[in-house]
Parts: structure tokens; sequence; C-alpha cells
């Protein structure tokens, strides 16, 4: 059985979101700097050939832990230990895949992207319909923009070595069985191949 081909990537309307890939988050991943170095070649690539950058990190205010209900499992418990500070080194994206000028970059107080940012507005202001996702972790920020961006009509692109869970057979299932029915699965060699042929 032979694999679809993946649809052409139109540089000039998609964007590569490297999500959470921020100092506090990294340090609890497995072979974090490897995972760091396959997402900054895929940033060059597509930098190359005129795409979008997008960065998204998780961080918070004052007003936005005060602002989380109870009734929010995960986000209650972060907003009463008063963790991600926006000022937080933890927060602060990693160095070595820094944004640039004209790079997008969105902090967010909930897991997705999309949901508590305005990063669609700006995603569309730039006329981008096709994202390609990389984050850590991959139940969290990755598998919620998925989906919402999904159900916005994005051409959406799973970089899978370039994502990440601190649950391997969490990653597993989901890139293998949940992401295909939403996405194009595609790893750095093929982002490389299709925007050579884009």
């Amino acid at each position: 059985m032979t694999t679809p081909a993946h649809p052409a990537i139109d540089p000039r309307r998609t964007a590569l979101l490297a999500m959470d890939f921020q100092n506090g988050i990294l340090a609890h991943v497995p072979e974090s700097d490897a995972l760091v170095e396959r997402v900054k070649g895929a940033m060059a690539d597509l930098r190359a050939v005129g795409g979008t950058i997008g960065y998204v990190r998780v961080a918070f205010a004052e007003d936005d832990w005060n602002a989380v209900p109870d009734t929010n499992k995960a986000f209650s418990a972060v907003a009463a230990a008063k963790m991600l500070h926006h000022e937080d080194d933890a927060t602060q994206i990693d160095a070595r895949i820094a944004p640039e000028d004209g790079d997008i970059v969105v902090r967010k107080i909930r897991f997705g992207s999309i949901s508590t940012t305005d990063l669609h507005e700006q995603l569309r202001s730039r006329g981008i319909d096709a994202l390609i996702l990389s984050g850590i972790s991959t139940s969290g920020v990755v598998l919620s923009t998925l989906i919402d961006a999904a159900d916005r009509d994005y051409q959406v692109y799973v970089l899978t070595d370039g994502v990440a869970d601190h649950d391997p057979e969490v990653n597993r299932v989901l890139v293998e069985k949940v992401f295909p029915s939403r996405a194009h699965l595609i790893d750095t060699a093929d982002l490389t191949a299709l925007l050579k042929a884009a």
C-alpha cells in the first residue's frame, strides 16, 4: 500500500507554530536538545522560502491567575501556586529558537494556542490558511491547537518529529491514531522536500 502524497505547501500562506518551547517545559522532555534542533532546522527551511514563524508560550500575569475559576481542573492549580509568571525565566522561549523580526509571538493562558490569544486574527491578516504544528506537549498544546485549527478550516500539518510529550505512549497514540483524521502528518525531512517542491 502506498502512502498518499501530502498536499503541496504554499510558503506564503503557511505558518510553522513553535508552541511552548519554553525553558520550564523543555526541561521535562526527554531528548529536548535534539527536538529543538529539528524544529530550528524546520524554521530555517520555511523562513528561507518566505514562510511565517509563530511562537506560542504559556505564561500568566496576576490578572490571569485571578481570573482562573476553580472549575478549571488543570489551570486552577497553576493559578493557586502562582506558577508560570510571564516574566519568569521558565516562561521564556528557548534562546536557540528565539523569535526574529516579523515573527508572530503570542502568550496564552490555557492549553490551546488560539482560544485565549489573537493568533487566529494575526494569521488571517497575513493570508495564512495552513499551519505546521510543533510543540510540547503533544497531549496539551498540540492536541488543543490542532482541533481548534481544524475546526477553523486551516490546512493542518503535524511535524511528527517536532512534537513531544512527557509520556511517549500518549505521544504515539495521538500521532498514529488521533491526528491522522484531522491533519497531515509530516516529519522534518518531508517538510524539506515539500518546500523544495513549492
